[in-house]
């Protein structure tokens, strides 16, 4: 019997009609306004009624993940951003402006700093100036569930969840993003390397099938890459550096100790990304028709990448629009998790989400680690929440949707397991896929959101925020609004 898994739940405010807690105080605030302004001024009453009326209305009616007055509130947003120029980005061939050529948007802080790894090798970190925050990236290798017998995959799901559950011992870490992408191979990889290995005194018919081979290879085979990106606050470190030297080095001292523990989670560390291979990873994502000259760099192991070089992962330009983002010679879509999925599932539920097709494609699952000491406040929230939407819905309707039930369910199963030592960590989804060819980009959109529905994913465009998804499945430290909730062991 295959093993299962599940146990998500949403995060779920006490609030009336799916409001948090600031609306629902908001919508109490009005109804008490109303009820004094009918007992003192009655005519004011009658124009005041319909507009809250109107108000209460759009909150409580969904649309696209959220109410549909959240929704008409972010289109007016960004209508507004983009009225004001705020939505494009253009790189000028003279600039003067010290800080002109930085990446766009929510990109703008972030900026590269290049650090030694105290093994004769330097490893690149995302630092954000205005947040203070540092990301370093770890390139990993994920074993494949299907070579290996379910006992085995089952103790690298424990272990992983075991690793990311101690995060929430280590406060000075905000958040850790693990990245999928996958993207058509040009071929010129895979035949450099061959041609390289071949022995000039092979048989003729041996070389023939091997040629064959490299020459069909280019459409049907694909780039993977797996990225665990680290978030650390520098600030929250036990002894607070004084300087972005101490900070860069005590991060490193860090992410060796998170490295030696991956190793029991199903995945081998090929080493932490270099400077180099940062600028390359942005510079594909925005660009992907320089993948060639990009891989071609990294390939070489040259150190040409430094922090000054940051603009070298600077796009000429990028247009965010409502529903796609358009940046160089490339065409996005982006998707954010709007719920996970209801039935328990099996450990290759990702497994059509993840894989390779004929346009680039980052899948990026967003952690934060709860802090071991407030998670149990957290849960009792949380339940305490979810106690009393079954009793609203009991006491109003006389009886409590199987839903709602299920809600309770998870709730108090994630408050058992954290008293007997599990972790709590919020988490979220996001799939980006880019196109060259703006023609095929209907086909993406149809493609993933076909490969999320099989995987028993619900996804929901990014709307007005993708050039925020975007950003998301870059190793760079972005992390939008999380939605899920898991408790880990």
């Amino acid at each position: 019997m295959a093993r299962t898994y599940g146990g998500w739940r949403r995060r779920r405010s006490i609030g009336l009609f799916g409001l948090g807690f600031g609306g629902t105080l908001a919508l109490l605030g009005c109804l008490v306004f109303l009820m004094l302004s009918g007992l003192y001024a009655p005519a004011l009453a009658v124009y005041v009624l319909p507009v809250m009326a109107a108000v209460f209305a759009l909150a409580a009616v969904p649309a696209q993940g959220t109410s549909l007055l959240g929704f008409l509130m972010t289109r007016f947003r960004w209508r507004w951003a983009s009225m004001l120029g705020h939505t494009r980005y253009r790189a000028g061939v003279m600039v003067e402006h010290p800080r002109a050529l930085q990446l766009p948007g929510i990109l703008a802080p972030v900026t590269l700093l290049s650090c030694e790894d105290g093994r004769g090798g330097r490893f690149g970190i995302a630092w954000n100036r205005r947040l203070g925050h540092m990301t370093a990236t770890i390139r990993v290798s994920s074993n494949s569930v299907w070579l290996a017998e379910p006992s085995e995959v089952d103790g690298w799901v424990a272990n992983w969840h075991r690793w990311l559950a101690s995060l929430g011992y280590m406060q000075w870490i905000r958040w850790v993003a693990v990245t999928v992408e996958s993207r058509p191979d040009p071929g010129t990889a895979l035949r450099d390397g061959v041609q390289a290995e071949i022995d000039p005194g092979a048989p003729g018919a041996a070389r023939k099938i091997v040629d064959d081979l490299v020459r069909l290879a280019p459409a049907v085979s694909a780039q993977i890459e797996t990225r665990i990106a680290i978030t650390f606050d520098p600030r929250r470190f036990p002894i607070p550096p004084k300087n972005r030297l101490e900070a860069a080095a005590e991060v490193g001292s860090h992410l060796g100790t998170l490295e030696s523990s991956l190793s029991g989670a199903g995945v081998t560390v090929l080493g932490r990304a270099t400077p180099q291979q940062l600028v390359a990873c942005v510079r594909s994502a925005f660009d992907p028709a320089a993948l060639r000259d990009v891989n071609a760099v990294v390939q070489s192991g040259s150190d040409g990448f430094e922090t000054d070089d940051w603009t070298d992962a600077t796009p000429v330009e990028a247009d965010a629009r409502h529903d796609h983002y358009t940046h160089d010679s490339g065409t996005s879509v982006a998707w954010v998790w709007q719920e996970a999925p209801r039935t328990h599932v099996t450990g290759t539920v990702l497994a059509e989400l993840l894989a390779p097709t004929r346009w680039t494609k980052r899948t990026t699952l967003l952690f934060r680690p709860w802090p071991a000491a407030a998670a149990a406040r957290a849960l009792e929230a949380q339940n305490s929440a979810a106690q009393y939407k079954s009793e609203l819905s009991w006491r109003v309707r006389h009886r409590v949707s199987a839903r709602d039930s299920q809600d309770l369910a998870y709730a108090r199963q994630a408050a058992r397991e954290e008293t007997r030592g599990a972790g709590l960590v919020q988490m979220s989804l996001y799939t980006c896929a880019t196109v060259e060819d703006p023609e095929q980009l209907k086909q993406a959109v149809a493609h993933t959101e076909a490969a999320a529905e099989t995987s028993r994913i619900r996804l929901r465009r990014a709307w007005g925020s993708q050039d925020v998804a975007f950003a998301t499945t870059l190793p760079l430290g972005v992390c939008p609004p999380f939605l899920i909730q898991r408790g880990m062991g």
